[in-house]
């Protein structure tokens, strides 16, 4: 069941589009450069000492971190297509410039720090911080796109134009050397809060994902997910959701994940009976989800951890819910669907045997087992995945899947890959909010807002997720959410909003672009895999996807369902929400399980309309925001309920479909 997945556990096309075919001797520039990375990683957050008690300066430790994955950018990114198997000349150059620069700034680090040169720099420093600026820019624009380019160099400008726009907007201005300077010397910018998190806290996470994938973790969750639910009803749709979910967790990135587990579930699917537009929504909708699923969750959580003051754990603890409402949703979907049509599963001589799927990789479980540990009874949230890769490497070696020095060299450049992707994108994410910082504009755009949803939270609410999904469709996840998390949570704190749940809203509904059209990402990347039409593909995974347009109304009007009530409001909330996730997930599939199907027609609209409405009134947690009591709720829900079934019975005359998955 691996075969398709290529040699480092992802997948050919995505290199070829967005990475450079690297000659023999810039890999192993690539892999000095990534073992460097490492290197300075592990000494600061392990406060090693390079072994000899010289203890470095956070900010020279970030000058020279960001040097090297700067360089790194430039040799992974192409300025152009017509340089995709070499590196040029004026690349190079870059990186040369990269070196003096930031040579420059990491030896003096303890001046630039004494003397504030993020205020009053000399003319030297004035002139490297304008050159340091450009760099970064185009750095972004390499690694996350032209719509990351464009947004990073409106506001990172914005300081030196800002008396000249509207009264709403405006603010006092700044020189141009004086908005450079604070870019690139302050703590508030290009070293502000996405690269100190990238550099002490998302790092080990990288480094572990990647290791996971290459010692074979991606093929075992594949095979277990086969093992485990290939021969039920759709099962490989099932398959998708379980080791899509996974795979998102360890990569963080929606697009890979789908053209990395794809080419093994969309074959899967469309052997059994799925359509080419449906499997592609599965698969979209699956990879998606995993962003946002624990224990690992891509970088976003960890800026939002940080934003919050929290730890991490608190974040993920809080993830585990909406995510569960999410693929349990996904779940119903595909059964009823599979259901609907008589659609089987695998054959079971087909499928990979359960206990011989343990046997070749019960360690990864274990080591999935210790991160846990780590991370939520020893809360070392930051060491924890460096002592997890150490292990897993170990440990590794002592199977069939141990590494050659030929695949850990290529472990070591597929890293290098990913860790300057990350670091160009935060970089110049992080202008963004030193040019909102140096005018203090955040605070007056949230009182803007709320003022123009007229003190509605509701309003409020809709504005913000109208606005998230359009950032999102531009940017990448992580990249949208932390400029949400400065222009638009203050507003929803503000109506009085819990913190977190503000928070968990706008990553929810700026990651909804992946799988909403007309720029469906995630869709069309699937869609690639099956060969089938993108819009169409993202219309079916719109409609798969759909309950996660409602979860996030649901944690924002009551936290219970990301468990920061009592014990009892939370298991009230996650009860109901679940069983609501299941009629909901029903009413858009036609199918109930005891019930069998829905019908269609005008008559059958009757009947799915009623289960829907229904499952919404009791997916709606009680209290909070509305006020509702969970009686009255329940009363509502079983009303729609009941006429929804007994509508089913009077129109339609059909036996009842199998109820079982």
């Amino acid at each position: 069941m691996s075969e398709a997945l290529s040699e480092n556990g992802s997948s050919k096309p995505v290199q070829k589009l967005r990475y450079r075919e690297l000659p023999e001797v810039w890999q192993t520039v690539m892999a000095i450069m990534t073992a460097i990375s490492i290197i300075l990683a592990v000494n600061q957050i392990f406060n090693l000492g390079f072994f000899i008690g010289y203890v470095m300066l956070d900010s020279r430790y970030m000058y020279l971190i960001t040097g090297v994955m700067l360089c790194m950018v430039f040799i992974t990114f192409p300025a152009t297509k017509r340089s995709p198997t070499h590196v040029p000349w004026y690349d190079i150059a870059i990186m040369a410039v990269i070196a003096i620069i930031f040579s420059y700034y990491a030896f003096y680090a303890e001046r630039i720090v004494l003397e504030a040169w993020e205020y009053t720099a000399p003319p030297v420093g004035e002139f490297m911080a304008i050159v340091t600026w450009v760099i970064v820019m185009e750095a972004g624009r390499r690694a996350g796109g032209w719509p990351v380019f464009a947004i990073v160099a409106v506001f990172s400008l914005y300081p030196t134009f800002a008396d000249r726009l509207p009264s709403v907007i405006a603010a006092l201005s700044i020189p141009l050397t004086d908005a450079a300077i604070f870019h690139v010397m302050g703590a508030e910018s290009l070293f502000g809060l996405p690269m100190s998190v990238f550099a002490t806290l998302v790092f080990g996470f990288l480094v572990f994902g990647i290791s996971l994938q290459f010692t074979g973790g991606g093929p075992f969750f594949i095979n277990l997910a086969f093992a485990l639910l290939g021969h039920m009803r759709g099962g490989p749709a099932k398959v998708a959701i379980f080791s899509s979910g996974l795979m998102g967790s360890m990569s963080g990135g929606p697009i890979s994940n789908v053209l990395t587990t794809g080419p093994l579930s969309i074959p899967a699917m469309r052997r059994i009976g799925f359509s080419k537009e449906y499997a592609s929504g599965v698969e979209a909708c699956a990879s998606t989800g995993g962003v946002f699923m624990p224990p690992i969750m891509g970088a976003t959580a960890f800026v939002m951890a940080s934003f919050l003051n929290i730890s991490y754990v608190t974040v993920a603890i809080a993830a585990i819910i909406p995510s569960v409402l999410y693929f349990f949703g996904l779940f119903i979907q595909i059964d009823a669907y599979a259901a609907r049509r008589d659609l089987k599963g695998l054959p079971k001589d087909e499928l990979p045997k359960l206990g011989k799927v343990f046997k070749e990789g019960w360690y990864f479980i274990a080591v999935f087992v210790a991160l846990i540990w780590m991370l939520v009874y020893l809360q070392r949230e930051a060491v924890a995945p460096f002592y997890a890769t150490a292990i897993l490497l170990v440990v590794n070696q002592f199977t069939v899947h141990k590494l050659s020095f030929e695949r850990f060299m290529a472990l070591v450049a597929q890293m290098g890959k990913l860790l300057a992707e990350l670091a160009g994108i935060l970089a110049a994410i992080g202008l963004i909010i030193g040019g909102l910082a140096v005018t203090g504009i955040a605070g007056t755009i949230a009182n803007d807002l709320v003022y123009l949803a007229g003190e509605s939270v509701i309003v409020l609410l809709i504005m913000g997720a109208l606005t998230s999904f359009i950032l999102g469709i531009g940017m990448t996840v992580t990249a949208a959410y932390i400029f949400l998390a400065i222009v638009l949570v203050p507003a929803l704190t503000n109506s009085g909003l819990d913190p977190l749940a503000s928070h968990m809203f706008v990553m929810y509904w700026g990651m909804l672009s992946f799988i909403t059209p007309p720029v469906a990402l995630a869709a069309f990347a699937a869609a690639s895999v099956a060969h089938v039409s993108p819009m169409r593909a993202g219309i079916e995974a719109m409609r798969l996807g759909a309950i996660i347009y409602f979860v996030p109304f649901f944690f924002v009007f009551n936290p219970a369902l990301l468990l920061q009530a009592s014990v009892i409001e939370n298991l009230q909330a996650i009860t109901t929400a679940l069983v609501g996730v299941a009629l909901v997930s029903a009413s858009l599939q036609g199918y109930l399980i005891g019930i069998g199907d829905l019908g269609d027609g005008l008559k059958g609209l009757i009947v799915r309309v009623s289960i829907g409405v229904s499952g919404l009134t009791l997916a709606l947690p009680a209290g909070g925001l509305f006020g509702f009591s969970q009686i009255f709720l329940l009363v509502v829900a079983l009303i729609f309920l009941g006429v929804g079934i007994l509508s089913r019975f009077a129109f339609f005359s059909k036996p009842t479909a199998e109820s079982s998955p």
